[in-house]
């Protein structure tokens, strides 16, 4: 991936909970270059979504339909 796009995703990585900033900006600096396209898909994915939906997601139990989204939810939990 080409630098300017990761640095395009690191700013997307930047939101209105400094919980979600330091979890999504983590992952991608982490798992991001390892990723499968289907991964790095989802993560974009939730990266779209709003900070509450985002939030049920990565800071209590909520989880994806999508089992992919579902799958980098819980690494991102990891981080």
């Amino acid at each position: 991936m080409p630098e300017a796009s990761f640095s395009r995703l690191r700013w997307q990585c930047r939101r209105g909970m400094r919980e979600l900033d330091v979890l999504m900006t983590r992952w991608l600096e982490r798992d991001w270059a390892a990723a499968s396209s289907a991964e790095r898909l989802a993560f974009q994915q939730l990266l779209a979504l709003q900070d509450p939906e985002l939030a049920e997601y990565l800071l209590r139990d909520a989880s994806p339909c999508d089992p992919v989204q579902a799958t980098v939810v819980l690494r991102i939990r990891e981080c």
